[in-house]
């Protein structure tokens, strides 16, 4: 009688949905920031969190917050949080975290971008054309910060 014997799981990756779930646009300062010189000082805050919904399906949610000022008054506030949900079978724990922490990410910035470049352009602002992120440089140096907290301090 011969044994059965699992095979190991092939790895497996699927976006299932993709959604806003938060957007908002401020201009506090409208239409009296339309009158001067278009020089503005654009930050951009990021962040991303995760939630298992089921043994292979994730939650991700990237929030980035984008703040133009303009003589250090505020030209416009957006912020958006764009989530997909995702299978996620088949890998390791650190892959599984890789793959939620940078690679997941990397997927949803672009729609963000858009989204933001859009209510932008319809607040009556230029268009905001944000650069690229490298999420897998934040997520290599997020792993380093939380292994040097984790060394033992002599």
């Amino acid at each position: 009688m011969a044994e059965e014997q699992s095979a190991p799981k092939q790895p497996m990756f699927a976006l299932q949905r993709l959604y806003a779930k938060d957007i908002s646009f401020e201009s506090p300062n409208s239409p009296q920031v339309f009158q001067g010189e278009w020089k503005p000082q654009v930050n951009m805050d990021l962040n991303t969190e995760n939630q298992q919904l089921s043994e292979n399906q994730w939650e991700v949610v990237l929030t980035l917050t984008v703040t133009a000022k303009v003589n250090d008054k505020a030209a416009f506030i957006v912020e958006i949080q764009q989530a997909g949900v995702f299978l996620i079978e088949g890998l390791s724990p650190q892959q599984t975290a890789q793959t939620l922490g940078a690679f997941c990410p990397n997927i949803l910035f672009p729609y963000a971008r858009e989204t933001i470049d859009s209510l932008v352009v319809k607040g009556s602002f230029p268009a905001l054309m944000l650069q690229p992120v490298n999420f897998d440089a934040i997520y290599a140096d997020a792993v380093r910060r939380q292994q040097a907290e984790a060394a033992p301090k002599h």
